[in-house]
């Protein structure tokens, strides 16, 4: 029997840092008033279908997201620290011109390593994979996250270092006989 768990997943609404540029990290930023009626419009197609689980980062942001998707979505949100945004240190809540200046090799100060991030999202997934066979899920979570698990799963042949993610885009990946398929990244139709 070939058991299929798809996991839809969501970037959160967009917040006022979006808007100027910063890097929010784990600094827990609410969404504003474009960002809710982007996760309105994220719940209003994600409707369309039967979801058995929300999945969400605890951070307001992607919370925010997921509680107004919720209200559209018949399903139970289920908070997970696993899929919480990478931590940047010391460039949190710095512009991309001033982290330029401050840091011209792109190496935050006292940043979560890419390895430790690689493996807490792995075992998030595979929490979700033992927990949620066969079921349909929705993941909300932050561009980083998101970023890592398309660029694990894709050998980074189709998402890339470049790959720019807009806020409450939809990404669907499945795991099928033991492995991983991205079936789409970063769709915005259900914005327009």
């Amino acid at each position: 029997m070939n058991i299929i768990t798809t996991i839809c997943i969501v970037r959160h609404g967009e917040t006022d840092w979006n808007v100027q540029g910063k890097l929010q990290g784990q600094t827990d930023i609410p969404l504003n008033e474009s960002g809710k009626i982007q996760a309105r419009k994220c719940g209003e197609f994600l409707s369309k279908d039967t979801w058995d689980v929300m999945i969400s980062s605890p951070l307001k942001r992607a919370k925010e997201t997921a509680e107004i998707i919720a209200q559209l979505v018949d399903s139970p949100i289920i908070l997970k620290e696993e899929f919480i945004e990478k931590n940047f240190g010391d460039a949190e809540g710095m512009s991309a011109d001033e982290r330029e200046v401050a840091f011209v090799d792109k190496n935050y100060p006292n940043q979560e390593n890419d390895e430790y991030l690689r493996e807490r999202l792995l075992k998030g997934l595979q929490d979700i994979v033992t927990e949620y066979p066969d079921k349909k899920v929705i993941l909300v979570a932050h561009g980083a996250v998101i970023h890592m698990i398309l660029r694990m799963m894709s050998n980074e042949s189709i998402v890339s270092k470049q790959t720019k993610l807009s806020n409450a885009c939809l990404s669907t990946i499945k795991y099928e006989l033991n492995s991983w398929i991205i079936t789409d990244f970063n769709q915005v139709n259900h914005l327009s």
